[in-house]
């Protein structure tokens, strides 16, 4: 997966509050993560495989910040099966390199 690195501005004092650069950016990209997924723009496993954690963390992290684990309709189990497929082929390919 490509990525790409976003400047991130925060009063000193947030940064501080965070305890570092590094603690701050990565409860930035979390929460970001978290949103998409409520929002329901990404799936649990995109989310997990983004923020580098396994699913059981991911429903922990879920729980937590109060987001529901299951699918809400059709259409949302539709997607999470072809996230799924997609990861399965990218390992597959992985482990065949």
């Amino acid at each position: 997966m490509a990525t790409q690195t976003l400047p991130l501005e925060l009063p000193e004092d947030l940064v501080t509050l965070l305890g570092s650069p590094e603690e701050a950016a990565a409860r930035a990209k979390e929460a970001l993560v978290l949103e998409l997924l409520r929002q329901g723009h990404i799936s649990q496993g995109k989310a997990a495989h983004v923020l580098g954690i396994d699913r059981w963390a991911m429903l922990d992290l879920m729980a937590q910040h109060q987001i529901l684990s299951g699918p809400v309709d059709a259409e949302e189990m539709r997607r999470e099966v072809e996230e799924l497929e997609r990861f399965a082929q990218m390992d597959q390919a992985d482990q065949a390199n």
